[in-house]
């Protein structure tokens, strides 16, 4: 069983630049926990393909490697630019329109038949993730016309913001449960959800699922205005939540946004839910060997917030370097974790913020495992979960040991690749036998030694398939 030094987990796009067997194999060697399919490109027998070269390798490597399927949503996007990029030079006027037309001579193709509706005079819209800024000057029928503030060369597909507008599109589309429906059949049980804006929007997808008989763990992306208000509800429909911050920083005003990030990951750390902080977050290394300075302190400053993985989009999409990106990033992991433990920085926080929201049996138990580990020389804390939830809760702590969930679930290790601190491990636990499962399970594998110390939790007895009711602790001494 190979133990990463690092804690916080890392989740890699595939795309043409890692789609390849021997650069799959190279990202989970350099330390990739999820692999995160994009169906907002490529067709579904692409999909197919890359579905089955991760699970190759994460068989090969003995490593769980969770495959997360992130939904297209109703993103609205330009049409097709007949000669692009199409310049858009400061105080010119452009016209976005409805119509099915080539982008040229300033008129811009809109994939919003509603666009007129959302918007009104003085509207602000944002194109190119918002690098490009219009005003809307007027509206005649179901045309745009629009003063240029901020100028740019535009390529086809590139998205568009619409702030503080109502959008006529359901976040969940007929696209997007085709998509469920294929990942279904392919044994894909995370999805992560675009553009949503209340729990009703995911209580539609688990609903969708559930009805196919299937259980599936969502991870809510907060990108609109709307879901930053509605986050409280959210999180308690939600298995997890993705801080996805280049459409959040046009939805909301940007200098907010690092704010939103700290209390978003501070209300999901209470809920033991995991949290993915995503975007640009070592962009330049998308063409660049290295990350710049600012970039190596907003992937540490994620992990000190409380952040259970961070994300890699383009940077091994697309990028030069993807393999040395995910090593950089489990670099910088590394070395915050290392002073975070040292310091305990924001960790006596947690363990407050839990004691005032009248903590249950299952809470105090997790408080005192983190207590012991402030005391003692504990090697590991063994969570035997079905469901997990006894291994997230420890996690919340942000321990400076592993947490070793060993399941015979193999949905629930794949689902608890996303948790900070937790690694998961699929093993057929026996029947009021699962104390020495597991620790013949470490000294076959080589993780442990004698006279080394472990916490063991159990609530009720794995074999029999229940979850949930941890009530247990227990130190044990290895042989």
């Amino acid at each position: 069983m190979y133990l990463p030094d690092h804690k916080t987990k890392i989740v890699c796009t595939i795309g043409p630049a890692t789609s390849s067997p021997e650069m799959i194999r190279e990202l989970i060697l350099a330390g990739m926990n999820v692999a995160r399919l994009n169906f907002s490109h490529g067709d579904m027998e692409d999909h197919r393909t890359l579905i089955k070269r991760i699970r190759d390798a994460s068989d090969e490597l003995n490593q769980v490697v969770a495959i997360m399927a992130d939904l297209p949503g109703p993103k609205i996007r330009v049409g097709v630019i007949e000669d692009e990029p199409m310049l858009l030079e400061k105080n010119s006027m452009v016209t976005l329109t409805p119509k099915d037309v080539l982008g040229r001579n300033s008129v811009i193709p809109v994939q919003y038949k509603r666009i007129s509706e959302s918007v009104s005079l003085g509207s602000p819209i944002y194109l190119s993730d918002g690098f490009i800024q219009l005003n809307c000057e007027s509206i005649e029928n179901e045309d745009i016309h629009c003063k240029v503030v901020v100028g740019g060369q535009l390529f086809s597909k590139k998205g568009i913001n619409l702030p503080g507008s109502k959008i006529y599109i359901s976040p969940i589309t007929g696209r997007d449960l085709e998509i469920v429906d294929f990942c279904l059949k392919e044994d894909i049980s995370i999805f992560c959800l675009s553009f949503i804006e209340t729990r009703e929007d995911v209580e539609q997808v688990r609903n969708y699922i559930e009805s196919k008989g299937k259980k599936a763990f969502l991870v809510s992306k907060i990108e609109r205005d709307q879901a930053v208000v509605n986050i409280d509800s959210i999180l308690q429909e939600t298995d997890a939540i993705m801080i996805a911050r280049g459409d959040l920083g046009v939805e909301v005003p940007i200098e907010e946004v690092p704010i939103i990030q700290k209390k978003i990951i501070h209300k999901a750390n209470l809920l033991s839910k995991p949290v993915i902080t995503a975007t640009q977050m070592l962009e330049s290394m998308v063409s660049n060997i290295r990350p710049t300075r600012a970039e190596a302190t907003d992937v540490a400053n994620a992990i000190i917030d409380g952040t259970d993985a961070v994300m890699l989009s383009a940077e091994t999409a697309v990028g030069k370097y993807p393999a040395e990106t995910v090593r950089m990033m489990a670099t910088i992991a590394r070395s915050t974790e290392k002073w975070r433990d040292h310091t305990t920085l924001g960790l006596e926080l947690m363990t407050k913020a839990i004691q005032k929201m009248d903590p249950g049996i299952e809470d105090v138990i997790s408080i005192q495992v983190n207590d012991a580990l402030r005391s003692l020389p504990v090697r590991y804390v063994i969570t035997p979960t079905v469901s997990g939830k006894t291994s997230r809760m420890i996690s919340r702590f942000r321990p400076n040991v592993w947490i070793l969930a060993f399941s015979r679930n193999s949905l629930t290790c794949e689902q608890l690749a996303l948790q900070y601190a937790v690694y998961p491990v699929f093993v057929i636990l026996k029947v009021h036998e699962w104390e020495e499962t597991i620790m013949d399970s470490l000294k076959r594998f080589g993780n442990i030694d004698p006279g080394d110390l472990v916490i063991l939790t159990q609530g009720q007895t794995p074999g029999m398939g229940k979850s949930g009711g941890t009530n247990f602790l227990k130190f044990v001494v290895a042989e």
